[in-house]
């Protein structure tokens, strides 16, 4: 059924426009609210919303067993928690019901005057929410260019990897209360942080403010704790990916980071863009990954393409000033996969919950135009990075807007992410 859903032959009878990111082959997932109704869940089409609660009520996914009795209350919520927890079947279902309505030659939602009227939406006109609830939250460090830049900056060139970075997918536990939607302010934190040449730390706002280029993965189907998840079976837990923006104070986390990893350089802030793809859209965008030296152990040993080809990009946008490109990378270049990172994840018995967020860790590639943060870019601030408005940037300067997108494309059908913002604010 996925690849049907994905023929580049559909089209839809909204007009869609060439370059969106939300083509009848997407239908991508997420919560929205008006003055007038909401949270519903919705998903995107063109330039508009498809109101899943308002679609429940005009029956047309009364016949859905998948969903048994839990519509429509379901798709009037805060968060897409619930549905998820409805399992894969129920996903498919409602995504391919979804296709049906939104079909050039199907006329049950297209010739309804009220219906289309009721469930439509613009997009322009709703406030997209952050589309889960996580109630845990974990992010990687996977990939290689990243750490390699990060432990030749911090530690040895020759030996910038770690002797385990090779051997396992690299992560931490986050924080989730502090998870937020697109395109809410990010103040900038304050902590302790000492200068290499200062002889000791003092206490106020981060001098070296940093975004993090990330996509994020969310689960769909739990697992009870003490249950381990084989490779195979890890992405039948996966419903979807989303952009994620996990902002970084740089000179709080050097300073507190020995021994036991990020805490109020990482915590204050991380950005969730408000539609989250299936892996199902995805299917015709797989890839695979680099080359493994030395070749995981076996419960991480996987083959075939686990990886996407998604084309991502970052701008900065100074206050009053226009907005400027400073890098281009690709989610497909991710040294460990979602499927490793899911399946080491759960190795010990760690249970999953729906909802759960996996962020992939900072993507970066091999030239310098494809890093994933400031610290790299502008090379721990030796290099600091032109902008369109004449000025520079080492690091992040209050009242500048971080905007991330991204999308894959192939026998020109577009499947876009969106896109997740946040406008830094003054410290406290």
């Amino acid at each position: 059924m996925p690849n049907e859903l994905n023929a580049p032959s559909l089209h839809s009878w909204i007009d869609i426009h060439p370059e969106s990111d939300f083509p009848i082959q997407n239908l991508p997932f997420g919560v929205f609210e008006t003055d007038e109704r909401g949270p519903h869940l919705g998903v995107a089409i063109g330039g508009y919303v498809l109101d899943l609660y308002a679609a429940s009520q005009f029956g047309f996914f009364q016949d859905l067993d998948e969903l048994g009795d839990a519509q429509p209350k379901v798709f009037r919520r805060k968060s897409l928690n619930a549905f998820l927890r409805l399992g894969r079947p129920a996903w498919r279902a409602v995504r391919q019901r979804v296709s049906e309505l939104l079909r050039h030659d199907e006329p049950r939602l297209r010739d309804n005057e009220l219906a289309v009227r009721d469930c439509l939406l613009r997009q322009t006109e709703v406030r997209m929410l952050r589309p889960v609830k996580p109630a845990n939250y974990t992010d990687f460090y996977s990939s290689i260019e990243h750490a390699t830049n990060v432990g030749t900056m911090f530690r040895d060139p020759a030996n910038a990897l770690l002797p385990n970075w090779r051997h396992l997918p690299i992560g931490y536990h986050g924080r989730t209360s502090s998870i937020v939607a697109s395109g809410t302010d990010i103040r900038r934190p304050n902590g302790q942080r000492k200068a290499p040449t200062e002889d000791a730390p003092t206490f106020g706002p981060s001098r070296q403010l940093d975004f993090e280029l990330e996509m994020a993965f969310v689960v769909g189907t739990g697992t009870e704790l003490g249950t381990t998840v084989s490779i195979d079976e890890a992405e039948n837990h996966i419903f979807g990916l989303c952009l994620f923006n996990d902002w970084s104070a740089r000179d709080l986390q050097s300073w507190e980071y020995v021994p036991l990893g990020p805490f109020l350089g990482k915590n204050f802030g991380s950005s969730m863009a408000p539609w989250v793809v299936t892996l199902d859209a995805l299917e015709p965008f797989r890839i695979a990954g680099p080359t493994q030296e030395p070749q995981p152990l076996p419960y991480l040993s996987q083959s075939g393409a686990h990886n996407f080809d998604v084309h991502l990009e970052v701008a900065l946008t100074p206050a009053n000033g226009p907005e400027t490109t400073i890098s281009r990378a690709n989610f497909g270049l991710m040294y460990w996969s979602m499927a490793q990172q899911l399946t080491h994840h759960a190795s010990n018995g760690c249970n999953l919950e729906a909802g759960d967020l996996y962020a992939s860790g900072t993507i970066s590639g091999a030239t310098p135009d494809s890093l994933g943060s400031m610290l790299e870019l502008s090379w721990r601030g030796t290099r600091p990075v032109p902008l369109a408005d004449g000025s520079e940037r080492s690091f992040l300067l209050d009242g500048d807007t971080v905007t991330m997108r991204g999308y894959a494309e192939k026998d020109g059908v577009r499947i876009g992410f969106g896109e997740v913002s946040g406008t830094v604010l003054p410290a406290l």
